[in-house]
């Protein structure tokens, strides 16, 4: 790590510190010592577990944005296919203007507890991408209704039996489909999941028990970003505990 990344870092654990003393955030204890790296841009990156995949690998993620580095990345580093979605039109229109390789499938729909139509809101800042589930007075505004399926319908649709890894930045929606992934039984071999307890519609609570939930399931968590936002997890099975 050079001494720019090690300067952030440590900003951004700075400012999580004082989330955690207002009561906005909380500290994560980490399950397991599991090998990783991080791929993919300062801003789309995630850690995940060093040397798990392989060519073979379902890896499904959820919220692209208009940054698909670590898609990318998987797929240069590890000759995986890589499933994306997003059904929010500022992505939708991105995605399609980008040369993309053909090991990058992209669909139109995002995730949810059910199948059917969601409504999403508009960012409050016009430049960024991401629309959200939750309504705030900042995005009450604007809105748009797009396609959500659950992960068990998907599965079947594509005829997949597991998961390999599971990338979630859903913008608030991660809680239902955590809730729905505990209901359904199926269990990914990694989860990486954004948590949003900072959005005003949401608390710290339901990230709580949604981490607990996790646990619950048999999963550990192995690595939590500075800002304390982006979560992986990994079942435990044949895992080195801490």
């Amino acid at each position: 790590m050079g001494i720019v990344d090690f300067f952030k870092n440590f900003v951004r654990r700075s400012k999580r510190l004082i989330w955690i003393i207002l009561g906005r955030d909380f500290y994560s204890r980490l399950d397991l010592n599991c090998p990783r790296e991080r791929l993919g841009s300062e801003y789309g990156g995630w850690s995940i577990a060093k040397g798990k995949l392989r060519k073979n690998s379902i890896i499904y993620s959820f919220g692209l944005g208009e940054d698909i580095s670590f898609d990318l990345e998987l797929i240069k580093q590890y000759g995986v296919i890589v499933h994306g979605f997003d059904p929010t039109p500022k992505s939708v229109q991105w995605i399609h203007a980008q040369s993309l390789p053909e090991k990058f499938i992209f669909h139109e729909y995002g995730i949810s507890d059910f199948d059917g139509f969601l409504t999403f809101y508009a960012p409050a800042n016009p430049n960024h991408a991401s629309f959200s589930m939750i309504k705030e007075s900042s995005n009450a505004k604007k809105s748009v209704e797009a396609r959500v399926k659950k992960l068990a319908t998907i599965m079947l649709e594509f005829g997949h039996e597991k998961i390999d890894l599971l990338k979630m930045d859903i913008e608030g929606a991660e809680y239902s489909v955590i809730g729905d992934l505990a209901a359904s039984g199926i269990k990914p071999d990694q989860i990486l999941v954004e948590f949003h307890h900072r959005f005003s519609g949401v608390n710290l609570r339901k990230t709580k028990e949604a981490v607990d939930k996790l646990r619950a399931m048999g999963y550990g968590l192995y690595s939590v970003s500075p800002n304390g936002e982006e979560y992986s997890f990994i079942l435990m099975k044949n895992q080195a505990k801490t």
